[in-house]
């Protein structure tokens, strides 16, 4: 959501062949992200940040087989004691099940075996 953030300019690297998409569970972060801000202009811009995100990329629903990417990936992590976010489980197993790049500077993906994924 910075314009000086890498993912920022990561964006600004994309081509017309690629494909990119946000998923639902990301939207859904960004949206409660700005739920929490108080009105102001910082609120607003970040808004206009988001609008603009969402009318460039296509939002990408939950599949049916995301669930059953998600049991298993949370099951396997469990099992190598490594907690991860609920919401970040929903996201990796969306990039998997969909043979997706997940794009993200959280460092917690790169723990997650099968995930495609650029740190920019």
């Amino acid at each position: 959501m910075r314009d000086d953030s890498p993912t920022a300019n990561w964006v600004a690297s994309i081509q017309p062949v690629d494909r990119v998409i946000i998923c639902t569970i990301v939207r859904g972060e960004i949206l409660f992200g700005l739920t929490r801000l108080a009105e102001g202009r910082r609120h607003q811009e970040l808004k206009s940040r988001a609008e603009g995100l969402f009318q460039l990329f296509a939002c990408e629903s939950v599949r049916p087989e995301v669930g059953d990417v998600y049991a298993g990936l949370k099951n396997t992590q469990q099992r190598r004691g490594f907690a991860l976010a609920e919401n970040d489980l929903w996201i990796a197993a969306t990039a998997i099940a969909i043979n997706a790049t997940l794009v993200s500077l959280d460092g917690d993906f790169v723990r997650i075996e099968g995930l495609s994924l650029v740190r920019p």
